[in-house]
């Protein structure tokens, strides 16, 4: 990786999206308890988490653009089209995991789903020449080795797991896809324009796909709205538009990495919510996760 210059200012703005990339990460590791707790399927539940986020990262983008006049818009057809088109890697990401869960065990599913940041590294390195070093590599090894751990012992490979599998790649190739893309926009556009824009074109993906399987699109009761609320402005507001403001100031391969913390989140707080056990094996993978973040950040400063 390149060396670069590093100055005060440009250091606190590091620190800061680490930050917001490791407290997005939480956020968004929060999401498997709303979908556990929703009353819609699982397809239905995916399209809610960016549609009801559309009102207040509106809000957000007209409060951006008062404070900051300046901020770019999109001005052609070309702009919108990769804004939209981040969206539909994002909505391929939710969709095919929620296949994965449903064809191989939600082990296998979570292991697969977390490959995403070898498909970054792979892309970042052939797209955009991104150099890497042997020790974010070596931290990419061990964050990924501590998902593996902290998948727990029920990881299987089997015949009738073969399509989940798959899906479960699948789910990580669109993840990747997702933070390549953002990436490079938050190059040239705000937060707050790629998180609206992206959702749109997530939100529009995943409609007929709810649709076309068949489930409910209404939920019925005050809680169940709750949830899709929670959801929604929790996990997608909040939770990915910290990861969008981040990946202006961090390389992909590294936020990739950093975003691994999510399974580690979401371990702790199905402790605490639905009263899962954490066995000592997924504990030691969140400790190796951790580590993994930790040299993986040193490697590509």
């Amino acid at each position: 990786m390149t060396e670069r210059t590093t100055s005060p200012q440009t250091g606190t703005a590091d620190r800061g999206a680490l930050a917001a990339l490791l407290l997005g990460a939480v956020l968004v590791g929060a999401s498997p308890i709303f979908v556990r707790l929703s009353e819609l399927g699982p397809m239905a539940t995916a399209f809610y988490r960016p549609f009801l986020a559309i009102p207040v990262l509106a809000l957000w983008l007209a409060v951006d653009r008062r404070n900051d006049p300046a901020t770019r818009r999109p001005a052609s057809r070309g702009d919108y089209l990769r804004l939209l088109l981040a969206g539909a890697f994002f909505a391929g990401d939710l969709a095919f995991w929620h296949l994965s869960i449903l064809h191989t065990s939600v082990a296998n599913a979570t292991l697969f789903a977390n490959f995403a940041p070898i498909f970054v590294t792979l892309g970042a390195w052939l797209l955009f020449a991104h150099r890497v070093t042997r020790l974010y590599l070596t931290g990419l090894a061990l964050a990924l080795t501590g998902a593996a751990l902290l998948a727990g012992g029920s990881l299987a490979v089997e015949p009738g797991n073969l399509l989940g599998d798959l899906f479960g790649v699948v789910t990580a190739m669109f993840l990747a896809s997702y933070i390549l893309a953002m990436s490079r926009l938050r190059a040239g556009f705000s937060a707050a324009t790629t998180m609206t824009w992206s959702s749109i074109g997530t939100a529009a993906v995943l409609l007929p796909v709810a649709a076309l399987v068949g489930e409910e699109l209404i939920a019925v009761t005050l809680y169940g709205w709750t949830m899709l609320i929670g959801l929604a402005l929790l996990s997608h507001a909040a939770g990915q538009g910290l990861i969008a403001y981040a990946l202006a100031h961090l390389r992909p391969g590294f936020s990739s990495v950093g975003l691994l913390l999510e399974p580690v989140a979401a371990a702790l707080l199905a402790w605490i919510v639905l009263s899962e056990a954490v066995t000592p094996w997924q504990a030691a993978g969140g400790g190796v996760i951790l580590w993994g973040i930790f040299l993986a950040r040193w490697g590509s400063r």
